[in-house]
């Protein structure tokens, strides 16, 4: 019985699709985590996850920010808050748990642990070299040529803004996090890193305004993780901050992994 993540499948390429379609547990016990960015619309995440629940025992999802853009092309053209919903209903009806559900336990190897999948977004707070707020640091992504495609598809309704719904979600899971036994420790699974390290290594260290909050910097110590699951950076490697093993468990697009000397491992063992 194993605990299994991936993210950032990106069914839109074909080579991706092929990847997923392949995929096999290991044992008809083992859980996936799927850390976000399944697909660009909606019918192509609920396909994509929908195959994957008929395989694995247990499935959790996040919504990454792929997932929540609002195509022109996708007949569903729900925004935001409402688009994250929709995709909410679909996938429980499929039996995955999402942001919104009980978290599960999981009692593998290792075990018990508490399976927190999360929807924390980002607040513009993983600001580049000299900028002191929000409006420098997009004004330096601007001047550089690296802006996030979010800022024309992903909508934030009803919120003002994308770092208004993060402060939402914040606040809101926080809240279900303190709730927990605090005897029990957890996995904690998201789309975006809950700490700002990951993003050190970027090439454009610009984007990493897109990339998380340092609202929750603290929470793999706060909420005993075992493990922090994470995806978005399209760099699959893990850190250890605090003695927590940060993992990032994402494919990426196949022009990223298919010059790699050793094909992409997924999905990526979390535990034991």
């Amino acid at each position: 019985m194993g605990l299994f993540g991936i993210s950032d499948l990106h069914v839109r390429y074909e080579a991706n699709r092929e990847s997923i379609e392949r995929l096999r547990p290991a044992s008809e016990e083992d859980w996936l985590l799927v850390a976000g960015d399944v697909a660009d619309t909606v019918h192509e995440v609920v396909d994509t996850m929908r195959l994957l629940a008929s395989r694995f025992a247990t499935v959790v999802w996040v919504p990454g920010n792929h997932d929540l853009w609002t195509l022109p092309r996708d007949p569903a053209q729900e925004r935001g808050e409402a688009r994250y919903r929709l995709l909410v209903r679909k996938l429980r009806a499929l039996g995955v748990h999402t942001p919104e559900d009980p978290y599960p336990l999981w009692e593998g190897p290792q075990g018990p642990v508490v399976v927190a999948p999360l929807f924390v977004g980002y607040d513009h707070t993983f600001r580049p070299e000299g900028a002191r707020t929000k409006q420098e640091a997009l004004a330096i992504a601007h001047a550089s040529g690296v802006v996030c495609t979010d800022e024309y598809l992903l909508h934030p309704d009803p919120y003002p803004s994308r770092d208004a719904w993060c402060r939402a979600r914040v606040e809101y899971t926080r809240a279900r996090l303190d709730e927990l036994d605090p005897a029990l420790p957890t996995v904690l699974v998201n789309h975006y890193p809950l700490l700002r390290e990951p993003t050190r290594v970027l090439r454009h260290p610009e984007f990493a305004q897109w990339c998380g909050t340092e609202a929750t910097a603290d929470w793999h110590v706060r909420y005993r993780a075992r493990a922090v699951v994470y995806g978005h950076l399209h760099i699959p490697r893990t850190i250890t901050v605090d003695g927590v093993p940060h993992i990032e468990v994402s494919l990426g697009y196949p022009r990223e992994w298919e010059p790699r000397p050793v094909p992409p491992r997924i999905p990526s063992p979390i535990l034991p």
